[in-house]
């Protein structure tokens, strides 16, 4: 795994601190959500750096930018299913807060790391 470089990207590096948030607040969930809401939370913060890394192992730019469309789509699995814990009072906003931050920045250095690699071809 040394030097396979995936690690470098600052939209790997945020995607690792949003899935150990996740794994925070899944804990705070009600017992019965826990494999439920709690489960959908933690696959989908565990798919954001694993697209990432997968897409950059591939070898390929155009490989790497659609893996990185994926991973931007569990960004917003995420803060779906952040929006609905709240909505049903699961979690506080507050609680979330910082999962939603980590959301945003993720969504948007995935964006900006797909508009440079798609330059590229």
């Amino acid at each position: 795994m040394a030097g396979s470089g995936h690690e470098n990207y600052a939209a790997w590096q945020v995607a690792m601190d949003l899935a150990a948030e996740i794994y925070r607040l899944v804990k705070l969930l009600p017992q019965e959500e826990k494999y439920t809401l709690g489960d959908q939370l933690r696959r989908a913060a565990i798919s954001v750096p694993s697209n990432i890394a997968e897409g950059q192992a591939r070898g390929t730019t155009r490989e790497f930018v659609r893996f990185l469309y994926i991973a931007r789509g569990s960004v917003a699995e995420i803060e779906t299913q952040l929006l609905l814990a709240v909505r049903v009072s699961y979690l506080s906003k507050e609680q979330t807060n910082n999962a939603m931050d980590l959301c945003t920045r993720s969504g948007k250095l995935l964006t900006g790391l797909i508009h440079k690699l798609a330059k590229n071809f």
